[in-house]
């Protein structure tokens, strides 16, 4: 496969992928991603501006949510966070810490 349809067929599955996040299960929440898969929005969010950067392109935060979230980040927290229970709370921390925080994790 030569690299530019690579290029497109990555990009077509990120394309994928936030559609169904944000169109088709924005019930699922960031804290489940975290726990169950070890990234959430905010880590594709935070990916797609480090991208960005690679490439001289200058994104806020909030730009780079917006993408991933499709609407600015306090819109999507107000119609879809809900609050998470103590148990939840406890592995995220752990999640966090060894995926996000972690910098031999590659996140």
């Amino acid at each position: 496969m030569d690299p530019q349809t690579r290029t497109e067929l990555e990009a077509a599955a990120f394309r994928a992928l936030v559609h169904h996040l944000m169109v088709k299960r924005p019930d699922v929440q960031n804290i489940d991603l975290m726990n169950l898969g070890g990234f959430c929005r905010n880590c594709l969010s935070r990916w797609y501006q480090e991208a960005a950067a690679e490439r001289g392109l200058s994104m806020t935060k909030d730009e780079a949510r917006e993408v991933v979230y499709g609407m600015p980040y306090a819109d999507w927290v107000a119609q879809n966070q809900t609050e998470a229970d103590g148990a939840k709370k406890a592995a995220f921390e752990v999640a966090f810490r060894a995926n996000v925080e972690d910098p031999k994790s590659g996140a």
